[in-house]
């Protein structure tokens, strides 16, 4: 570390550390108020978990015209998307756009990793430190890091001595890979396996498919959007976004109006076929009672079934695709182009490790545990992230007392609003555990989070406070509220990633707000209209 910039930080009003959706729209309204904003990205541009997620089929399961930002009506009038779900090529070539016309990257040091932010207790300001050897003293320091960007390699005997190529779906190169003619093996079917699969597929001389748990999928429907259809959408914007805050999960698609047994089996089928038409995660939602009642979620899942098994040529392999582990919607339904179908081709194999685990990853393959083995060139690494709190984890992050975030979070994460946490004053976690951040659609998350602080830091601006902290009894009290929110729901019935169930050692906590995006917007905006209730406001 340069001395001279030990002696001699860059003095800022706020650090913002993350350039993707949330962190993107922090500078840009942070700015607006007249602070002094620096950025900091580890990727090389603006993108966030867009910019490292370029796998084969990646792929928004937003609508796109809902995945997009609404704080500026000339952006909204003027970007016109190609598809009804966005490509990972185009949510970047969009959140490029924003970041150009805006003028964003100003702000932002790109290609750097923030290691440390540590509080100074008599100023009450943020000393934050980069691998570059940049020191920067802040007022406030702002984590908008993504729930979504740790990944996570699972540790399999043998996995260093592969000697063909290996990739994480989350850490993609950015030219590209060419599986033509190579035998490859996909470990892992959740969101990131489901999409890559049927592109793999048609590349590979074999694909070799390693499925753990089966997942819920649904065809995405996607189709390109016409000129007639961008402009009627454009037209009803403003209705559109008004009930997307009014909704659970930030788009204007409302569950039915009746529970699942309120209606006749002839309604309830044609409302289960909408929703699989309309495709994707939104399935979930068709009626209010199906995450709650065990039967409704079954009638749900019957459909679902009978729907998949007929795409799958072969009922044995039917048979292992169908999620018997979990009920459906608790963990997120995938959103996938022809991914069932890929089994009917003939150089696809699936294989189930709940009947044949992997054993080892030696030279040329993987060994299962029967003693068979799967020969291979090139191995994809579908498998997840530390999710909700592994990017803010690699941070060593101090306040009051030389305490810790990590620590502080060792038994799960304990936030305030998912904003602010006791001990930490001035700091701030946006879209991330304790709001509904992976629950809902992120973009309007991330401006719903960017609002927020903007009013709370004009807020103690305006009565001349120095700092916002939360209280512990606060913190306590919106832990058990999270938690008890998701013990009336079926959520806790599956081992998903939303309770870190695919880290080892990691708490069994359920880390989002369920209680639904409009509702946790009523909440947060009840908690600035009182003067911040549940914070202590520090005065000079």
């Amino acid at each position: 570390m340069n001395d001279s910039n030990t002696e001699s930080p860059d003095v800022v009003d706020v650090v913002v550390v993350g350039a993707g959706v949330t962190g993107l729209y922090a500078v840009h309204r942070l700015r607006g108020l007249g602070h002094s904003v620096r950025g900091f990205e580890r990727g090389d541009d603006v993108g966030g978990v867009w910019y490292w997620n370029r796998y084969p089929g990646a792929r928004c399961d937003v609508e796109s015209v809902d995945y997009s930002y609404s704080f500026d009506e000339e952006l909204q009038q003027e970007w016109d998307w190609s598809e009804k779900y966005a490509t990972q090529p185009e949510i970047v070539r969009y959140l490029r756009h924003v970041a150009d016309r805006f003028d964003l990257r100003r702000s932002y040091s790109f290609g750097t990793s923030v290691l440390s932010a540590e509080l100074d207790e008599e100023t009450l300001r943020w000393t934050v430190r980069t691998d570059g050897g940049e020191v920067v003293s802040a007022r406030y320091c702002v984590f908008a890091v993504g729930c979504l960007s740790s990944t996570h390699v699972p540790d399999i005997p043998g996995v260093g001595e592969f000697a063909g190529a290996t990739y994480h779906t989350g850490a993609w190169p950015h030219e590209g890979v060419d599986f033509d003619g190579l035998r490859v093996g996909v470990i892992g079917t959740g969101s990131s396996g489901i999409q890559a699969v049927p592109l793999i597929a048609e590349q590979a001389a074999h694909l070799t498919v390693f499925q753990r748990s089966a997942n819920f999928s649904i065809p995405a429907g996607n189709a390109p959007l016409d000129e007639e259809t961008r402009r009627r959408q454009k037209a009803g914007y403003a209705e559109r976004r008004r009930l997307s805050r009014l909704s659970g999960g930030g788009s204007p698609h409302a569950a039915h109006p009746s529970a699942t047994f309120d209606v006749s089996p002839e309604e309830r089928r044609a409302a289960f076929e909408e929703r699989w038409e309309l495709g994707g995660v939104l399935y979930s939602k068709t009626f209010p009672d199906q995450l709650t009642d065990p039967a409704a979620n079954e009638a749900s899942r019957a459909f679902w079934e009978e729907k998949v098994r007929a795409l799958i040529d072969d009922p044995a392999v039917a048979d292992l695709l169908v999620p018997t582990d979990h009920p459906i919607g608790t963990k997120r339904i995938v959103t996938d182009s022809h991914y069932y179908e890929t089994f009917n081709r003939d150089d696809v194999t699936l294989v189930s490790l709940r009947e044949n685990a992997i054993e080892r990853i030696d030279a040329t393959g993987i060994v299962l545990a029967d003693g068979s083995r799967v020969e291979l060139d090139a191995i994809v690494f579908a498998t997840g992230f530390d999710a909700m709190t592994g990017a803010v984890d690699r941070v060593d992050v101090r306040g009051r007392g030389g305490r810790t975030l990590k620590d502080v979070w060792s038994g799960g994460p304990r936030t305030y609003l998912g904003l602010g946490v006791d001990g930490f004053p001035n700091l701030f976690n946006l879209t991330g555990a304790g709001s509904p951040s992976v629950m809902a659609n992120v973009v309007l998350c991330a401006e719903q989070h960017g609002d927020w602080l903007a009013d709370c830091l004009r807020h103690l601006d305006e009565h001349g406070y120095r700092a916002i902290e939360a209280s512990p009894e606060a913190v306590e009290e919106w832990v058990a509220q999270c938690r008890d929110r998701a013990a009336a729901t079926l959520f806790p019935a599956a081992n998903s990633w939303y309770l870190g169930a695919n880290i080892p050692g990691k708490p069994r906590v359920f880390m989002p707000f369920i209680g639904g995006f409009g509702v946790y917007g009523e909440i947060i905006a009840d908690v600035a209209a009182s003067g911040y209730k549940g914070f202590a406001l520090i005065g000079p």
